[in-house]
């Protein structure tokens, strides 16, 4: 070998590939690896996060949370948004980390229902009225949609007196209150009688108090 040759093969770049990339050293690579597992633990699997929307295919939207990759979210997952555009910030539920395939797994509609749920407790939990869509008759009652999730309103308290025929009801939105939930089985009931009692008895108190002794009525 020449001295020009030895020269030359001390002065070439070895860390470039085929491609014509710099390799990283191995420093930098471990402080990549570092970034990445700090971002990957600042959040744990099934925690609601933001997502950015960052591109679409024919079928799924992509969604960067940032993490080293993108998820994948079925359209009809979004088929409550009007419109979505590049951009858009929605909240999505991280199922997984890496699947078997090492992919990001994410999904809108769980996001939205466990975020309904927290929902549902807190106005059980602070006496709130909430709104609710009646969906149809079931057995003993009714099927009605609250803030996108199926509760149940028993016939009995539908109102202070008794209903015969449900279906008069369906298709309605009312007012309601949540008076049962079972965390176990994530069942909800819900209530409109109490409403009507609660509207009798302020109507009652109102009146009473305006009444004087001796007054003709």
């Amino acid at each position: 070998m020449t001295n020009t040759q030895t020269n030359d093969s001390a002065e070439f770049d070895w860390s470039i590939d085929k491609e014509g990339f710099s390799r990283y050293s191995t420093n930098e690579q471990a402080q990549m690896e570092s970034m990445y597992e700090n971002t990957l633990s600042s959040i744990t699997e099934r925690e609601i996060v933001k997502g950015t929307i960052v591109g679409f295919t024919e079928k799924e939207v992509v969604l960067n949370i940032g993490f080293k990759s993108d998820g994948l979210i079925p359209k009809t997952e979004f088929r409550d948004m009007a419109e979505i555009k590049i951009g858009d910030i929605v909240e999505v539920l991280l199922e997984t980390k890496e699947d078997h395939l090492g992919q990001l797994v994410l999904s809108r509609k769980k996001a939205v229902s466990e975020r309904a749920w927290e929902n549902i407790i807190k106005a059980n939990e602070n006496d709130e009225i909430v709104n609710g869509f009646v969906k149809s008759r079931t057995k003993g009652g009714l099927v009605v949609d609250v803030m996108g999730i199926d509760t149940f309103l028993p016939g009995s308290q539908i109102d202070t007196k008794p209903i015969k025929d449900y279906d008069i009801y369906v298709g309605q939105t009312m007012p309601f209150k949540v008076v049962k939930i079972n965390h176990s089985f994530k069942n909800v009931v819900i209530s409109h009688k109490v409403l009507i009692e609660e509207d009798i008895e302020a109507q009652k108190s109102d009146i009473l108090s305006k009444l004087e002794k001796g007054q003709v009525l």
